[in-house]
């Protein structure tokens, strides 16, 4: 499984980007999937987790009213759609996808966000 994550940026406090995360090769095998991210001089936190048939989500306290994580999986695409950004949400964003046996990571994309 290849994971590629697109759509981060520069936004100012208050705005809104959509990530995605492009999933291909046995994508038939991927369960769970979800958005983590890390911040400079921080762990790896989880963001955001979604079931494989998206029928159920699970978000960071932090991110909980603001982030919405969807997937499609005739496009085996994942979403987060982030609003109200803070600039405590500047981080690099990873997608994860996770099989039976296999836990994989795509390389991440920069979220940064001014105040």
């Amino acid at each position: 499984v290849q994971l590629v994550e697109s759509g981060g940026g520069l936004v100012q406090a208050g705005g809104s980007l959509r990530l995605s995360c492009a999933a291909s090769g046995n994508t038939f095998s991927i369960n769970a999937m979800g958005w983590y991210r890390q911040a400079p001089g921080k762990q790896r936190e989880l963001v955001a987790l979604i079931t494989s048939d998206g029928g159920s989500t699970n978000y960071a306290d932090s991110v909980k009213g603001r982030f919405t994580i969807s997937r499609d999986n005739a496009k085996n695409t994942m979403y987060l759609q982030m609003n109200s950004l803070k600039p405590e949400d500047t981080a690099v964003y990873y997608c994860n996808a996770v099989t039976k046996y296999f836990n994989y990571w795509g390389q991440g994309t920069q979220v940064t966000v001014s105040s």
